[in-house]
């Protein structure tokens, strides 16, 4: 057969015809039902194709664990941000308000004023002093912030975390509040004395000397970020200012806004409320630096994954090269037969991007699952590698969170698939420019 099919074709090359006669003329529309069904068929395994269909397989896992992989780890990493960003928004102020002068004494009618303000949801004065906290065990650098009782209970970060104890009892006199993690570190739980030393003290003929009190422990709370878990102390304003000698002062205003993506437009607002002369700052500037290296390093890692699915797209230009070759014989059977060149180039433009579609996919299932358990596989992994995978003291939260942006995870599934495209293009032209005739003559 294949014989009288190459006389039919030389005959046609001396006449100076068309070697596929009229059938050229009655082809089918693009992407008919016949082109899909050859197109499947050469994507099903056989014997004779072992090594294409290795290759087409290694190019499905390839897309499939790369597409996971971008959405996982983006994911990953936009809930370590937006978790850093609650807990640090949450923790400290929008905006910071700082007297200008060394006596911020006048921060009640200040707070009040601020508070009006459109826009602020509450405006709480505070004292930030370092100090040196001693237990049974050790003593560490921490950071004591004075506070009034019904500003703290606004700060629910704080005040809906309490593990033990109670802060109904804070007031001068009654207490502090104690991380967890400093806690633990210092041996020390709910009624325990802690010991605070700081070099602010009394002034004598023989200079400053530093002040050493004990406090009882009224409660221990948990943020979940070891930064505050580890270092914070609350006390009560006043005992706060008889501690690190500031009668009637305090270190600065917190200022919290309802929309703090759009806390440029209030700080003005704030500055102008505050009817005396203030030093206002956001937490943009705040930490610029620090929410700057997270984001370069979000792109970074995007950038890095993209080349698992590069490289998988790859996969498929060699995949289907090989499969080109493997069906020269088929490709001028089917010429003969009224095939044009653009159906031979669609049937494997379909074989290759069946192989990116399906891999995208399933990347994008296996994505959202481990995205929607990321947590307990992190803890899996940890229990049976017996190391910490996510350290607390490294990523400062205690514990890992994804979270799914729509957007991103369309523009990731659009890359693979416009990569996978892409990557069938030049075999698929290469079959569709194959000779018939000489195909042929070379079987």
């Amino acid at each position: 057969m294949i014989r009288a099919i190459l006389e039919r074709l030389k005959g046609a090359a001396a006449g100076g015809g068309d070697p596929l006669g009229e059938a050229d003329a009655g082809s089918t529309r693009p992407f008919a039902p016949f082109e899909w069904m050859i197109a499947w068929r050469y994507l099903r395994p056989r014997r004779r194709q072992a090594a294409v269909s290795v290759i087409a397989l290694f190019s499905f896992l390839g897309i499939m664990i790369g597409v996971a992989a971008l959405i996982t780890v983006m994911a990953v990493m936009n809930g370590f941000r937006d978790e850093l960003i609650s807990k640090i928004l949450g923790f400290n102020g929008h905006i910071l308000v700082q007297a200008t002068d060394a006596a911020f004494t006048d921060y009640g009618e200040v707070s009040d004023r601020v508070s009006f303000v459109p826009g602020v949801t509450a405006a709480i004065p505070f004292i930030d002093g370092q100090a040196l906290a001693s237990g049974p065990r050790q003593a560490l650098g921490a950071i004591v912030r004075g506070m009034r009782k019904e500003d703290l209970d606004r700060l629910g970060l704080v005040s809906g975390n309490v593990q033990q104890g109670t802060l109904d009892t804070f007031k001068d006199g009654g207490g502090v509040a104690v991380g967890s993690r400093l806690a633990r570190s210092l041996g020390l739980q709910v009624g325990d004395q802690i010991t605070i030393v700081t070099p602010r003290g009394n002034v004598t003929p023989l200079g400053v000397t530093p002040r050493v009190k004990s406090f009882p422990i009224m409660a221990i709370f948990q943020i979940g970020m070891t930064q505050y878990d580890n270092t914070y102390i609350f006390m009560p304003l006043g005992d706060a200012q008889n501690y690190f000698n500031l009668e009637g002062r305090v270190s600065a205003i917190d200022i919290y806004v309802s929309e703090p993506d759009r806390v440029g437009e209030i700080t003005k607002s704030v500055e102008i409320a505050a009817q005396r002369p203030v030093l206002v700052t956001d937490w943009r500037y705040k930490d610029m630096t620090f929410f700057s290296a997270l984001e370069v390093e979000r792109n970074a890692m995007f950038m890095i994954l993209t080349l698992i699915v590069l490289v998988a797209a790859l996969n498929i230009v060699s995949g289907l090269t090989m499969l080109v070759k493997d069906k020269t014989r088929d490709i001028a059977i089917l010429r003969t037969m009224g095939a044009t060149s653009g159906a031979i180039m669609r049937i494997f433009f379909i074989a290759g991007s069946s192989i990116g579609a399906t891999g995208t996919l399933a990347g994008f299932l296996l994505g959202m699952v481990l995205c929607r358990y990321i947590e307990p596989i992190r803890s899996a992994l940890s229990w049976l590698s017996g190391t910490q995978l996510y350290p607390p003291e490294v990523y400062f939260l205690t514990k890992m969170r994804a979270v799914v942006h729509s957007g991103e995870t369309v523009s990731v599934i659009v890359m693979a698939l416009i990569l996978s495209l892409l990557a069938t293009i030049p075999p698929s032209r290469r079959a569709a420019k194959l000779d018939p005739v000489e195909a042929l003559r070379n079987e």
